[in-house]
C-alpha cells in the first residue's frame, strides 16, 4: 500500500479515536462519576453509546498502530513501537469489561468501583502508551516539532500514571497532572493526525 494512503487511514484513524474518546470521557464516564444512579437509571442508553464509543477507540488503535508500523517500517525502533501501542490497545479492551456491569448494579458506590476499577485499569495502559510516544517521537523524522510534542506527551502520561499509583494525596495535584499530560497530548498527537491526512509520509 502506498505511503500517502496510510497516512491518510492513520490520520482519520487518529482523529475518531480523538472524537469518540471526548464522548466516552466527558458525556459519559464523568456523568457517571458525577451521577452515577441517575446516568445508570435515567440515561441508560448515553450510557451504552458510550462503551461503545471506548470500544471504537480500541479498534481505531489497532488501525493506526498497523497503518504506522507498515508507514514507519525500515525504522529499527518501529516494530517495538508498535508492540507498546497493542498493548495499550489490549489493556483498555480489558478495562472495558468492568464498564456494561454498571448498567445491572443499584448502588452509587458499587457503579463508582466499577468505573474506578475501569480508571485503574486504564491507567496502566496509558503507562505503555506513553512509551509508544517516545519511541514515536524518535521515529518520525519530521516535523520535528511534533515528533518533541509527542514525546514530551509520552514522559507526562508515564509520570501521571507513575503519581497515581506512588503519591498518596494524587487528588491534590490531580488538575496539575491533568494539564501536563492534556497540553502535549492534545498539541501533538492532533498535530501529527493532521499532518498525516493532509501532508504525511510520502515514502
Amino acid at each position: 500500500m502506498k505511503s500517502r494512503k496510510l497516512s491518510k487511514i492513520a490520520g482519520f484513524s487518529y482523529l475518531i479515536i480523538f472524537f469518540a474518546a471526548i464522548f466516552a470521557n466527558f458525556m459519559v464516564l464523568e456523568n457517571l462519576i458525577e451521577n452515577p444512579l441517575t446516568a445508570v437509571q435515567e440515561n441508560s442508553m448515553m450510557v451504552r453509546f458510550g462503551i461503545m464509543a471506548f470500544l471504537v477507540t480500541v479498534v481505531f488503535d489497532v488501525v493506526v498502530a498497523w497503518a504506522l508500523y507498515e508507514l514507519y517500517k525500515g525504522h529499527n525502533l518501529n516494530l517495538l513501537s508498535t508492540l507498546f501501542r497493542m498493548m495499550h490497545a489490549s489493556i483498555m479492551g480489558v478495562a472495558i469489561f468492568a464498564l456494561p456491569l454498571v448498567l445491572n448494579l443499584t448502588s452509587a458506590e458499587a457503579i463508582l468501583n466499577q468505573v474506578s476499577t475501569f480508571n485503574t485499569i486504564w491507567l496502566i495502559g496509558l503507562f505503555f502508551f506513553g512509551i509508544h510516544l517516545i519511541l514515536l517521537g524518535k521515529i518520525i523524522q519530521k516535523p520535528k516539532w511534533i515528533a518533541v510534542f509527542l514525546s514530551i506527551a509520552g514522559i507526562m502520561y508515564m509520570v501521571d500514571t507513575s503519581a497515581h499509583f506512588l503519591t498518596p494525596n494524587y487528588t491534590d495535584y490531580q488538575n496539575i497532572f491533568l494539564t501536563l499530560v492534556a497540553v502535549p497530548s492534545i498539541i501533538g498527537e492532533m498535530s501529527f493526525a493532521i499532518w498525516l491526512l493532509v501532508k504525511g509520509e510520502k515514502k
